[in-house]
């Protein structure tokens, strides 16, 4: 007579390590296969591979002095629509990292032919937006708030082409925004000189002759200071090292992933060798 209520079967959840390591071990030459080929195809790749190079600038925001006559007198200054400009370290990183500055200097270099050489853009034809995007991912911009320094990096294809690109992206960063604050502040001195001829009252004669010799101050600065905006203290050199492909590294991950692909192929052999059959 059958038993009504069945003992309910007991599951062995325990893992055998020997059973494991028999079974990895039986498998060692399929293991060692894939781990073979995918270290054949990780030497491959690596070679293949473009050869990337890395070039820094160093840099540290410059000091401006002579503002103390217009920071007192700010408010006047705003009255009469004045703009008290600076090239502030946030403002000169803005600039740099903007489009606007990245597409000027991609037209003026000529780079896009070689921004877009061996781009794969289809029946789509080469565009400045293309060549931005690309520049961009080439340079790349990094700040260490406790030091005070900027270091501007281009990753290129070739070490010199690095080193030379980013050393003028400095230069003409410093360019514009020198120009821009001569510009402003020839045209704050111009006005300040005729409001100060069109008017009679002293005090404000002598308020806005001070804005006037802080202005007359930024203009020097200006006029005589060609890194305005950053000062550099480490000019970029073609690297001798390159930063990518990292070879050894790829051939390692690539043999480790054929090795942990061979193990899974051999347990799966394994299960499906102990399937029970129906």
């Amino acid at each position: 007579m059958e038993n009504p209520n069945p003992a309910p079967p007991v599951y062995d959840d325990e893992i055998d390590l020997w059973e494991l390591w028999e079974t990895i071990w039986s498998g060692r030459w399929l293991i060692a296969l894939f781990a073979g080929v995918c270290m054949l195809g990780g030497v491959t790749y690596a070679l293949l591979a473009p050869e990337v190079y890395r070039a820094d600038v160093v840099l540290s925001a410059t000091d401006k002095k002579g503002g103390g006559a217009l920071s007192q007198l700010g408010g006047l200054s705003s009255l009469a629509g004045m703009v008290l400009s600076g090239a502030g370290g946030s403002e000169a990183l803005a600039v740099l990292e903007s489009k606007d500055f990245s597409r000027s200097f991609i037209v003026d270099q000529n780079l896009l032919p070689l921004l877009l050489e061996g781009s794969d853009l289809g029946e789509k034809k080469s565009d400045i937006r293309d060549a931005v995007a690309v520049f961009e991912s080439v340079r790349s911009v990094t700040e260490d708030g406790k030091a005070g320094l900027v270091i501007v990096s281009i990753r290129w294809k070739d070490p010199d082409i690095a080193a030379e690109w980013a050393n003028a992206l400095v230069k003409r960063l410093n360019d514009r925004l020198r120009a821009r604050a001569l510009e402003e502040s020839e045209r704050n001195v111009a006005f300040l000189q005729r409001e100060i001829a069109g008017t009679s009252v002293v005090a404000l004669q002598q308020s806005m002759g001070r804005i006037l010799e802080g202005e007359m101050q930024k203009l020097m600065l200006a006029r005589g200071n060609e890194e305005f905006a950053f000062k550099v203290i480490d000019r970029a050199t073609p690297p001798m090292q390159r930063e990518e492909p990292k070879r050894k590294m790829i051939v390692l991950v690539w043999v480790l992933a054929g090795g942990v692909l061979g193990v899974l192929v051999v347990f799966l052999r394994k299960a499906i060798a102990n399937r029970p059959k129906r």
